[in-house]
């Protein structure tokens, strides 16, 4: 949950106030289409030599060996880990599936100076000497969130299995946004500046309340003290990453069963965050100068106490306590707002977590007291509290999916623990967008001649297209795999030319039924021969149904503006936001942006002429586009919204339409002189556009 006494800026790059002044447009960001692993190696291979038993005994011993410099609460790190693993999974979001733990990014700016994660860089030291005993074996993202579910089960949590498979990154994601405000806790930019914020208002694709936080402000919607607000806030909030209802409140329930807040004093005197605090602080953040500056001393929400009387215990005392007591709003040493029982309740009955002779009163937020106010919270709660069973099994799922939402299908799981059939979670889940194993081979000549009587050329490359750039390398979710363009709510995308996929699909249906091959493999095969250019087929992609699909979690993959479609007047940046998605580089987003175009593949603009199709002979994959979009022989003047036309210098005759994402490669100075590459004679366009071609057909594959 979110610190609430801090107010330093974020560590970002801020526009220069010239710039600002001068009101110029943003320029095309290009830097997350280009490779940023300066160390690789194959991860999968090297985790083969972990030796699981040995570092689960190793991560025990560690939870229990409290460090003077930062000492473990009740003698447990358990608890600080469940935090780690929490904050590291708990950033993902819908909308781009970009955030969670898989990449370790809570290791660099901004996450790691985040208020919400103040003192969790002590958690990842603490981590250190196991993480370099074991090197290349173990991933930075497996270690953090793999020592929570060791810590959980130390505790006498049964988790629902870990997967391994969380390959590092190695520097700061630059193409993620956190929103526009400039100071910590800010708010007032995401909630079009109501004050206080309402809910259902946080700008997309935002998933935290405020600057600097993962989930919601624990003290109430922008430190308002208001229990059903709060509630609003946790419902929106965690409807962003995934999460229902009985979901939300299990996380909360499950992760306040364990350890404590932190909250001695005021959050003055904490230093400054990582990533600016003094370089003789190596990397530490948040120096308190309040007594020890740790243990009883710590400051880091600002919140202090624990919710139950056995905090380093998995039981049903987090329920208990919400339920046994009236709360009244009091204050922490720190000055923040608390809830504490009214008269005293429940005195002496929380241990201390440094000093055996000292014990306290349990604590509440106000984002925990909102789970016994608003109706739908408190149904769930309630029944738990009667059916703590239920409870378990219900943190278990939640816990599972938290941990794992980013990592894709099951097939990509890895490691000895991951869960072959979920056990008592039920398998598959829904969220893992199951999909059956089709069939493995097929005769690619006579199949080939078959497919390519299912439509035009441009039909059949825009529904192959379609199905298969739903992937997002950022949470491993869409893809042609299942064929889920098929089925709702894909097939009635208006940008997926509904009438037209249902013609292609009514008679690969027919194929498929003949054949035994998966309508997905042919929906491929088809885009691919439609090609005119060799290509190597890789089959075994099956076919979801109905029921293996979650229409509304589905629904996030569809994007607002279409750079490669030209649909609903993309701009430039959602071109390299879905090519950056996609897992494209710039040559790779710019061929198969000029042979889409070649193709036909392309929407209209109102008067019904198709946009960016440049050539004499669409439906032949040529390099026409960036040959005509380069040529002096053309002048071009916008004449509608993002629609722009290109006439003859000479006669002024009209020659092609054309969008800003068309134009763009034709006046950024980056995309231009790739454009200009595959505009000569003797370029590798072709053999260029059949390879990322192939690299977006198959990039679901496992």
């Amino acid at each position: 949950m979110a610190p609430i006494s801090a107010s330093k800026c974020p560590y970002m790059s801020a526009k220069p106030a010239e710039a600002a002044a001068k009101s110029e447009p943003p320029k095309l960001n290009l830097k997350s289409l280009r490779p940023a692993q300066p160390i690789d190696y194959d991860y999968a291979e090297e985790l083969k030599k972990l030796n699981v038993e040995e570092l689960t005994k190793d991560i025990v011993a560690t939870l229990k060996d409290s460090q003077d410099w930062w000492p473990a609460d009740y003698g447990h790190y358990g608890p600080f880990m469940v935090r780690l693993a929490w904050h590291s999974a708990g950033t993902y979001r819908v909308f781009d599936g970009r955030g969670g733990a898989r990449g370790g990014n809570i290791r660099f700016s901004p996450l790691d100076s985040w208020p919400d994660n103040g003192n969790l860089d002590k958690a990842k030291r603490l981590l250190w000497p196991i993480k370099q005993k074991y090197g290349k074996s173990l991933s930075w993202g497996d270690l953090m969130i793999y020592t929570a579910n060791v810590g959980m089960e130390d505790m006498g949590f049964e988790t629902a299995g870990f997967a391994f498979g969380r390959k590092d990154i190695w520097a700061l994601e630059e193409d993620i946004y956190w929103g526009g405000e400039e100071a910590w806790l800010d708010d007032s930019k995401r909630h079009n500046g109501a004050s206080p914020p309402v809910a259902a208002d946080l700008e997309k694709p935002l998933g935290a309340s405020q600057m600097g936080l993962i989930y919601v402000n624990p003290t109430g919607p922008g430190g308002n003290s208001d229990p059903q607000g709060s509630a609003h806030h946790i419902r929106e909030t965690f409807a962003r990453m995934a999460m229902n209802d009985e979901e939300t409140a299990a996380l909360i329930v499950g992760g306040h069963t364990f350890g404590k807040g932190h909250g001695a004093a005021p959050g003055s005197n904490n230093g400054d965050e990582p990533q600016l605090a003094p370089i003789e602080q190596q990397g530490f953040g948040w120096a308190n100068k309040f007594g020890t500056g740790k243990g009883c001393d710590a400051i880091t929400s600002g919140l202090e106490g624990a919710w139950t009387t056995a905090p380093t215990k998995w039981d049903n005392g987090y329920l208990t306590n919400l339920y046994k007591f009236e709360w009244e709003l009091q204050k922490a040493p720190s000055g923040d707002p608390l809830w504490r029982p009214k008269e005293n309740g429940g005195a002496g009955s929380v241990p201390d977590a440094h000093v055996a002779s000292k014990s306290h009163q349990p604590i509440m937020y106000t984002s925990d007291i909102a789970l016994r106010t608003d109706p739908e919270y408190t149904k769930i709660t309630r029944r738990w509290l009667e059916n703590p069973e239920e409870m378990k099994v219900a943190f278990q799922k939640a816990w599972f999916k938290l941990t794992h939402r980013d990592m894709g299908c099951p097939e990509r799981y890895l490691g000895p623990l991951a869960p072959k059939t979920q056990g008592s979670v039920g398998n598959p889940f829904i969220w893992q967008d199951p999909v059956p194993v089709g069939k493995s081979d097929g005769n690619v000549d006579s199949l080939k001649a078959a497919v390519q009587g299912a439509g035009t050329v441009a039909a059949l490359v825009r529904v192959a297209w379609t199905s298969a750039a739903t992937f997002r390398q950022t949470d491993l979710r869409g893809g042609a795999n299942g064929a889920r363009i098929r089925l709702a709510p894909q097939k009635d995308w208006e940008m997926n030319n509904p009438a037209e996929l249902a013609g292609v699909l009514a008679k690969l249906t027919e194929i498929s039924a003949s054949t035994g091959n998966s309508i997905a493999d042919l929906i491929v095969l088809a885009g691919s021969a439609a090609l005119g250019q060799p290509f190597e087929m890789q089959f075994g992609r099956g076919d979801a149904t109905q029921e293996m699909t979650d229409v509304g979690s589905f629904n996030y993959l569809k994007t607002v503006a279409d750079g490669f479609l030209n649909y609903n007047h993309p701009s430039p940046h959602q071109l390299v936001d879905r090519a950056c998605l996609l897992g494209l580089t710039t040559s790779e987003m710019t061929v198969l942006y000029g042979g889409l175009r070649a193709l036909g593949v392309t929407c209209n603009d109102e008067a019904g002429r198709p946009l960016g199709v440049l050539t004499k002979q669409p439906g032949t994959l040529s390099n026409d586009f960036f040959v005509n979009l380069l040529s002096m022989n053309t002048e071009w003047k916008k004449t509608g919204w993002g629609v722009y036309e290109g006439k003859d210098r000479k006669s002024g005759s009209f020659v092609w339409c054309a969008s800003e994402c068309d134009l763009v490669f034709g006046s950024n100075a980056e995309l231009r002189a790739i454009a200009e590459y595959y505009a000569q004679s003797n370029s590798d366009f072709v053999k260029d556009f059949t390879k990322a071609w192939a690299k977006v057909m198959n990039a679901d594959r496992v």
